[in-house]
């Protein structure tokens, strides 16, 4: 996955505003205690970052 369509995606489900916000402040745990621009700025994939955002939060399954 590529990181434009990470944030396509994250967009979609959240909303502009507050993907950015949820990217900032929220800490995921199965991303070892970071947040989503943690993991990012660390290397993590686009993807794996995305499915543990689908993990966490309730994100419907056409955007899996």
């Amino acid at each position: 996955m590529r990181l434009s369509e990470f944030w396509d995606r994250m967009n979609r489900q959240f909303g502009e505003t507050y993907a950015a916000s949820v990217a900032k402040d929220y800490v995921i745990a199965e991303l070892g205690g970071r947040t989503i621009e943690q993991a990012l700025a660390d290397g993590e994939s686009a993807k794996r970052v995305w499915e543990a955002v689908c993990a966490t939060f309730d994100v419907p399954p056409h955007l899996h």
